[in-house]
């Protein structure tokens, strides 16, 4: 079972003033989930990803006497094989051990890491994104991402002579395996989290793993537990992962449901970090009202550390307003689910999450886990024996909330843009505390994200389209 530190939280929220989220770090190669491209152009190369694996072993190799051990876990994306090779040579070439699991999800990598004590996990993903893309995410021993700090000491050594210097020869070369019973470690895993005096015995469910690393682990576990399983989006072909499937596309799992008289749908991204499930009516539970949920009935049986939950500035204003209710609360981070956990160990809380579906149970998982998610649902609706239409509605009331993205060629520091900061203060000024402002940039995307809250819906949407239009402005000012 992880381990939560307990220390001051840091309740980070740009958006309760609308202040726009400022770009506070210095790295160039990772991101706000690990490093993503287009895979085979630049960074996302394989002679970038040859020495990630090199800076990664070199790092992972200090103070230890030992062969230091690499797990090594992908999606179904074409590009996997290209970027797992160079990965895994960089390893070796720095005289580590690899240890190959296949298509797994990244949950899994985090999990086979830590119960293998192995001293680094590597996924390469690029979870909800096309095929062409990919990325690469690192976790530590304990199965937990990599802090900012480690992330940039591993940029700094790819650009340093001293991996060159630290090269082995003869004996000393690293040498890679096949861990042929990963999928099955993971199931077994899964089926854990799962209470025991529970079945999902007669239960029919739809399950879309999204061609993607969970499309043989997820029917198994829900299988194995003895639900009826309708399995989509299992038939991976190295370039339809998340293609009109899985948890960007929850009509398709909706159909389904509706079709089959199913109990519940989970839709899965491409590396199953995430979730979106389907009731039995057809309509959609995302990541907010499942943490409404899940949180509620932890409140109401004591398991709720502090009685709060962790999530980003995204989340809707109803999942605050409902744990308040309920004498709860909610510490707020800035978007990313390594912030949503970083918060959580810091403050020595167990449960948080994003509205995209990333759902993190530390009692359980180091990371976000979709099918693990999916099984706490499940067994909620087992102990409370009502479907899933009745808990969430009854979970919380969504304030209505508008997301608008705007594509730019270039990326202007968002305290510089003074036109889109005079629309957000005066639209604040007439919100007030009936709503919420978040403008940032992506971090995964060239993108700029703008969330607008309020009670009235035609009216936000009209304010996240004004709040684009100043944007853009203010862009192509900065780039005249």
């Amino acid at each position: 079972m992880p381990k939560h530190t307990k220390k001051d939280p840091k309740e980070t929220d740009p958006s309760a003033t609308g202040e726009p989220q400022k770009q506070s770090r210095g790295r160039k190669l990772f991101g706000t989930d690990g490093v993503r491209g287009v895979a085979n152009q630049p960074p996302m190369t394989p002679e970038m990803a040859l020495r990630l694996g090199r800076a990664i072993a070199f790092v992972a190799s200090r103070g230890k006497s030992r062969q230091v051990r690499v797990v090594i876990g992908k999606d179904t994306r074409l590009s996997g094989y290209m970027l797992e090779t160079a990965i895994a040579s960089g390893v070796c070439a720095m005289g580590g051990r690899v240890m190959l699991s296949g298509p797994i999800p990244t949950p899994a990598v985090a999990q086979i890491t830590q119960s293998m004590r192995a001293d680094a996990g590597v996924v390469i993903s690029a979870s909800h994104n096309p095929y062409q893309d990919n990325g690469i995410k690192i976790f530590g021993p304990d199965g937990y991402k990599l802090p900012d700090a480690e992330e940039e000491e591993i940029e700094r050594l790819m650009e340093s002579h001293e991996l060159d210097e630290a090269r082995v020869v003869g004996a000393a070369i690293g040498s890679a395996v096949k861990l042929d019973d990963a999928r099955g470690r993971y199931v077994v895993f899964c089926k854990n989290t799962f209470p025991t005096a529970l079945s999902l015995d007669g239960v029919k469910m739809v399950v879309d793993a999204a061609h993607g690393a969970a499309y043989r682990v997820a029917p198994s576990v829900f299988t194995e537990l003895g639900a009826h399983v309708t399995a989509l989006g299992v038939k991976p072909n190295g370039r339809n992962i998340n293609r009109e499937t899985g948890a960007l596309h929850p009509e398709h799992v909706k159909a389904e449901v509706l079709k089959r008289g199913a109990a519940i749908g989970i839709a899965l991204d491409g590396d199953a970090d995430r979730v979106i499930m389907v009731d039995e009516r057809g309509e959609v539970v995302d990541g907010d009202a499942i943490m409404a949920l899940c949180a509620l009935r932890m409140l109401r049986t004591g398991k709720l550390p502090r009685n709060t939950i962790v999530t980003t500035v995204m989340s809707n204003l109803g999942l605050e307003r409902a744990l308040k209710a309920h004498n709860g609360h909610v510490v707020r981070t800035a978007v990313g689910d390594r912030y949503v956990v970083e918060a959580m160990r810091n403050g020595g809380y167990s449960f948080g999450g994003e509205q995209s579906g990333h759902l993190i149970f530390l009692d359980h998982a180091t990371t976000g886990d979709g099918i693990v998610a999916a099984l706490q649902v499940l067994a909620i609706m087992a102990e409370e024996d009502k479907p899933l239409s009745e808990l969430a509605s009854q979970a919380m009331q969504r304030v209505p909330q508008v997301l608008e993205n705007a594509t730019f060629g270039t990326r202007v520091p968002l305290d510089s843009m003074q036109r889109t900061r005079l629309i957000v203060d005066r639209i604040e000024k007439t919100l007030g505390d009936r709503g919420r402002i978040l403008v940032r940039w992506s971090g995964t995307e060239p993108k700029l994200r703008v969330m607008v809250e309020g009670e009235d819906a035609a009216a936000i949407g009209a304010y996240a389209l004004e709040i684009i239009e100043a944007a853009k402005q203010d862009v192509a000012g900065a780039t005249a």
